[in-house]
């Protein structure tokens, strides 16, 4: 830990960080329920639904014995990625998702989708990065899997890196309504993030981006100076 700055600096992490951790946190607890739950045929049915499920590169072993709150928080304090980059690696994720519906965010691909999503849009977004080496020491993976990930990150959103100012605006316009159902849980629930469209076997047919000017979604990433937070790391391992 550093001293001076370093004492504010559980103050500056961006309102941004806990609400996309909040969603994928409430998207990967569902998903995990719903893979645990009986099917008639029993086990039978779920090794069936296993063994037809794709393949995929993100999916880990065992899940994490990091919370992904604390996962995205760590990368926030190493990577020291401008707040508009998590709107960014939202949409960047949610882009990936659309065109690999059978794949479902839970609790064993959910931080290597985190790692590479924040990676891509920080490479860019932001004038000045790390390298895949370091994020490969903060994600707690092999420089070898990072790599690798993240061809298969590119190559599964058919390398369509561009957000416009429109479809920025739309998503921080959805983690708007997540920051406000996080603040008022008993509220009626919100329309669901787009995640959601995307997290399940139900395929969200028809769906398309919707672009909103909403003069207050930038107030989801502002509050908060990407400043550079480089301390001594723990070995992580994921």
């Amino acid at each position: 830990m550093t001293t001076g700055e370093g004492t504010t600096e559980a103050a500056a992490v961006p309102r941004v960080v806990s609400i996309l951790s909040a969603l994928l946190q409430r998207v990967a607890e569902r998903n995990d329920a719903a893979a645990a739950e009986p099917e008639e045929g029993g086990a039978v049915v779920a090794a069936a639904a296993a063994a037809g499920r794709p393949v995929s590169a993100f999916q880990g072993l065992t899940k994490p014995a990091i919370s992904i709150g604390g996962y995205l928080e760590r990368i926030f304090r190493f990577a020291s990625c401008s707040p508009s980059c998590y709107v960014v690696a939202y949409i960047y994720l949610d882009r990936f998702l659309r065109r690999r519906p059978a794949l479902a965010v839970d609790s064993f691909n959910v931080h290597r989708l985190l790692i590479t999503s924040v990676l891509t849009a920080v490479k860019f977004v932001d004038d000045i990065c790390y390298n895949n080496a370091y994020f490969a020491r903060v994600g707690g993976i092999s420089l070898v899997e990072m790599n690798y990930l993240e061809v298969d990150f590119l190559f599964g959103i058919a390398f369509d890196l561009n957000v416009t100012p429109a479809a920025f605006a739309s998503y921080c316009a959805v983690l708007q309504s997540e920051m406000a159902y996080l603040d008022t849980p008993p509220a009626p629930v919100v329309e669901a993030p787009r995640l959601h469209h995307h997290c399940y076997a139900a395929a969200a047919a028809g769906t398309s981006d919707h672009h909103h000017d909403d003069p207050a979604a930038a107030a989801v990433v502002a509050g908060a100076a990407p400043g550079c937070h480089r301390h001594s790391q723990t070995q992580l391992t994921v």
